[in-house]
């Protein structure tokens, strides 16, 4: 796996707000953070009400600057994060680190360190 460029791709897919291309690189029981509102997402199906949800309120946009293979095999991507609300207004600009699993080409954790 590339990850590099899967990774890279996903960012790009998120952005786009393109669901079904950022979840076919997921495992189908993920455990995703919500870093919006706290605790984990478990399985597409609830990643997919979180994001839903989470951009019927908010504008993200994240965009990997470095990416680090981690001693145990996890990768870790330097994000510079951009979260204005639907009108425009910058809510928060600043970097932080996700932290992914992943195994047999698919995502099957992510972390926000």
């Amino acid at each position: 796996m590339d990850f590099e460029k899967n990774l890279t791709g996903l960012y790009q897919d998120f952005n786009d707000r393109n669901i079904d291309a950022v979840l076919a690189l997921f495992h189908t029981n993920v455990k995703w953070p919500n870093g919006w509102e706290g605790g984990y997402m478990q399985g597409l199906d609830d990643v997919r009400a979180y994001w839903l949800r989470q951009w019927s309120e908010i504008d993200p946009k994240v965009m990997p600057v470095s990416f680090q293979i981690k001693p145990d095999g996890r990768i870790a991507v330097d994000i510079h994060q951009v979260i204005k609300d639907l009108n425009g207004q910058l809510l928060s600009d600043s970097h932080v680190v996700h932290t992914y699993t992943i195994k047999e080409g698919k995502v099957t954790a992510m972390e926000i360190e």
